[in-house]
């Protein structure tokens, strides 16, 4: 079955990441840890707000957003497969959420489905990147290289690159322990931990940059950082004896307030891990989905006006097996799905040139079979959103010419 709907117009362990000096304390944005949940910001020219959501261990995408629709479903994925829309049990909040005929949302998405509903989210379906690895480490440093080869930097560090000197990131706001690849690259960066987490004292961050202020490389960035922590805890209301826990809504929400500074940031990069479910998939999984959903609610309250001028790109590294295993789960597979969401998105479609679930139509006879790539969905938001010149778009993505940029993804 190949039925197109609302078709869009139209690429182990870690890498090594070597730290000198200057990639210590540079670089962009922030980054906040948490668990399995981190958050990384930066600047970009205009008013315009960028979220990545990084989504890892591999979500699957055909549980997520199911094609109840397609016949082949039933059959692969028996007990997972959820009531179509309008047909749970009563009293019961069991029934796939519609989302305009053939593909219905997971219930614990309701956040995202009201979102959906009011034009500010979309469905990108049947997405892989440049490659075809089924190895969690490879494929995120893959994703975020954005390239089907590994990368020392990131897809999006790339792009902002481009921007000229008096436009290029000037925050360091690094909260936490790191920053994803996603954004690793030559742009600044500072450093700011939220309470709650492990962190050096004050004191010593003081002392530090007090030995440094004669370096004349790491002096200014030790001033530079330490007036982004200054920054960060003010525009939050913090203090030194705050201890709330962080979850990823908590996180989701500090980047908002953040992201709705006037002199903040205007990207971010949040991690939320916890999808890698090979075994009792339909209890494991609730925890994470309802983490992204209240995280999404929580980052467009937080932004409040600015919602609007925002979008939000939910990705994972890979899909998962169109079978359900003997575990009641799935491994890993290829095919998935992604999110666009916020205020700037043109949303209230689901976009994907679907390959259907049959036998000969899935990919080496057990995964989902790709049909847009997720170059093509980051490069239109770059190019749309963010405006970035073509050159600049380009060498975020090198290589990357079989998958143009998408258009139509954000509102004119």
């Amino acid at each position: 079955m190949n039925v197109p709907i609302s078709a869009p117009s139209r690429d182990a362990p870690h890498a090594s990441f070597r730290i000198g000096r200057r990639g210590l304390l540079l670089g962009l944005g922030a980054s906040f840890a948490a668990g399995k949940s981190r958050l990384a910001l930066g600047e970009a020219p205009g008013d315009r707000r960028l979220v990545v959501v990084l989504l890892r261990g591999a979500l699957d995408g055909l549980y997520a957003v199911q094609p109840y629709g397609d016949p082949g479903l039933a059959p692969l994925r028996g007990p997972l497969a959820l009531p179509e829309p309008g047909r749970g049990e009563p009293g019961q909040e069991n029934a796939l959420l519609d989302l305009g005929g053939l593909f219905g949302l997971h219930p614990a998405l309701a956040n995202l489905h009201a979102m959906y509903q009011a034009n500010q989210a979309m469905v990108l379906h049947a997405v892989a990147g440049p490659y075809r690895s089924r190895s969690h480490f490879e494929a995120q440093d893959l994703l975020e290289a954005g390239s089907a080869q590994r990368l020392a930097s990131g897809w999006l560090n790339r792009a902002l690159q481009a921007l000229p000197p008096g436009e290029q990131a000037r925050t360091g706001l690094a909260v936490g322990t790191g920053v994803p690849l996603l954004l690793r690259g030559a742009a600044p960066v500072g450093a700011y931990a939220p309470p709650g987490l492990d962190r050096p004292a004050a004191e010593l961050m003081y002392r530090l940059a007090a030995l440094q202020e004669a370096d004349p490389r790491l002096g200014p960035s030790f001033a530079e950082g330490m007036r982004a922590r200054g920054f960060a805890a003010q525009a939050l209301g913090e203090t030194e004896t705050s201890r709330e826990r962080v979850t990823f809504p908590r996180l989701a929400g500090i980047a908002g307030r953040l992201l709705a500074e006037a002199a903040g940031p205007r990207v971010a990069a949040l991690e939320l891990g916890g999808w890698d479910t090979h075994v009792g998939q339909a209890g494991r999984i609730l925890g994470p989905m309802r983490a992204l959903d209240s995280g999404l609610g929580e980052l467009r309250d937080s932004l409040g006006e600015h919602w609007t001028r925002t979008a939000v790109l939910v990705v994972t590294e890979f899909g998962r097996t169109a079978r359900i295993n003997g575990s009641m789960g799935t491994d890993h597979g290829t095919g998935g799905v992604a999110f666009l969401a916020g205020g700037a998105v043109a949303g209230g479609r689901v976009l994907a040139d679907w390959p259907g679930l049959a036998e000969d139509k899935l990919f080496e006879n057990r995964d989902l079979q790709p049909s847009l790539d997720l170059r093509s969905v980051a490069k239109g938001l770059l190019r749309d959103h963010l405006r970035l010149p073509e050159a600049a778009v380009a060498r975020a993505f090198p290589g990357s010419n079989a998958a143009p940029a998408m258009r139509g993804l954000v509102r004119a």
